[in-house]
């Protein structure tokens, strides 16, 4: 079984590693309210109340109580989410979703989950930039420990996880009181 890692430390760990993305002017711009899963998010409520207000989040918001991350993430932040819909959560092999959400493999939850976790606010130019900065390519740490590799495609910001696979952004700039939510159509996994 996967152990997740106590969570605040790396976060304040990794605070200092991502420090240039927040320091980016671009990624303290502000942005317009945006509507996801059908409801309005508003930018004074924090990441778990407003994901738990969108019809397409209701798995990542299971998913997030089940692995005791409500207090983490509802905290000061400032946190990037890379949040996945039902539909990505749909996409794992049958029965894993299943099996992650048994109170024994909440370690393993919080590892994939905390894997869509970057310490920082991120907005989209921010990271489009970086990505450009990098020859086309840029690493992002993540609370989890690993990393997912940014690219873009076309006008879209992609991501690739250390299994390989590739997630869309598909609702970008999603502004909270403790961060930024960017909604992908996959789960990103870790390396097991």
């Amino acid at each position: 079984m996967i152990k997740a890692p106590n969570t605040m430390p790396r976060l304040l760990g990794l605070s200092a590693i991502a420090l240039g993305l927040a320091m980016s002017p671009i990624a303290s711009s502000s942005v317009e309210a945006k509507t996801v899963g059908g409801a309005e998010m508003s930018a004074q409520k924090n990441i778990v109340e407003n994901a738990s207000k969108s019809n397409d989040h209701e798995t990542l918001v299971k998913a997030v109580k089940a692995a005791g991350l409500v207090d983490t993430l509802s905290g000061k932040g400032p946190f990037t989410v890379f949040a996945p819909t039902d539909a990505a959560f749909d996409k794992l092999p049958k029965g894993t979703l299943a099996s992650l959400l048994k109170p024994e493999n909440k370690d393993q939850l919080a590892k994939i989950l905390t894997y869509h976790v970057v310490p920082t606010e991120a907005m989209s130019a921010a990271v489009a930039k970086m990505i450009k900065d990098d020859n086309g390519a840029h690493a992002i740490p993540t609370v989890a420990g690993g990393k997912i590799i940014a690219k873009m495609k076309g006008d879209s910001i992609t991501l690739t996880d250390e299994s390989g696979n590739t997630a869309r952004v598909t609702i970008a700039d999603v502004k909270q009181s403790n961060g930024v939510i960017h909604v992908i159509d996959h789960v990103l996994l870790p390396k097991s």
